[in-house]
C-alpha cells in the first residue's frame, strides 16, 4: 500500500482508508491509534474551552472516525487489536489539565465501548497507559533530562506488539499501565 495522508477528521476520507484496506489486504490485523496533543491552563479557572475544542477534534473525533471504520475488519479477524495510547491524567487530572484528562477519559469510554462490540470476536481493544512518551532525538536535545514516568518509544512498540502474544480475551477492554 502506497503512502498517503489521510485526514482523520474527515469522515468519509477514513472510510475510504478502511476500504481501500480491505481491498488490497482483505483484512486488519491491528489499528493503533496514536494521535495526540495537549493543552492546559495554569489554573482550573484559567482553562480555555478553545484548548478544549482542538482537544475533542484531535483526540475524540480522529478516534471516532477510524474505529468506526476499522471495527467491521477488527471484527472480521483472526487476532485484531485496537489500542489508544492515553494517560494517567485520564484518571488523576490536575486542575490545570482539566481539558487533556477529560478529552483522554472520553477517548479511554469510546475505545472500552469498542472493546464491548468486539466482546465476542478474536479482537480486543486495549488502552495503553503513559505519563508521555520520549524518544532519543528528546534525550539528545536534552542530555541532562531524567523524564521521569516517560515510557520510551521502543517500549512502546514492543507493548503493542506484545498484546499479540495475549488471548483477545484477557486484554479486550483493559487498561495496561507503561508507566512503571
Amino acid at each position: 500500500m502506497d503512502k498517503q495522508d489521510v485526514d482523520l477528521l474527515d469522515r468519509a476520507a477514513v472510510q475510504e482508508l478502511a476500504d481501500r484496506v480491505e481491498r488490497e489486504h482483505g483484512r486488519v490485523d491491528g489499528v493503533v491509534h496514536l494521535v495526540g496533543g495537549w493543552r492546559g491552563g495554569r489554573s482550573f479557572a484559567e482553562t480555555s474551552l478553545d484548548d478544549w475544542d482542538a482537544l475533542h477534534d484531535l483526540l475524540i473525533r480522529t478516534l471516532q472516525h477510524v474505529s468506526l471504520a476499522f471495527e467491521p475488519l477488527l471484527r472480521r479477524s483472526d487476532n485484531g487489536r485496537f489500542v489508544i495510547v492515553s494517560a494517567r491524567a485520564a484518571q488523576r487530572p490536575s486542575a490545570g489539565g482539566a481539558v487533556y484528562a477529560a478529552a483522554k477519559a472520553a477517548a479511554e469510554a469510546w475505545t472500552l465501548s469498542l472493546a464491548d462490540a468486539l466482546k465476542d470476536t478474536s479482537s480486543a481493544a486495549t488502552i495503553l497507559v503513559v505519563k508521555a512518551l520520549v524518544n532519543d532525538a528528546m534525550r539528545a536535545e536534552n542530555p541532562d533530562g531524567k523524564f521521569p514516568g516517560f515510557t520510551d518509544v521502543n517500549d512502546l512498540a514492543a507493548a503493542i506488539g506484545g498484546l499479540y502474544d495475549r488471548p483477545a480475551a484477557e486484554l479486550n477492554g483493559t487498561r495496561l499501565d507503561l508507566t512503571s
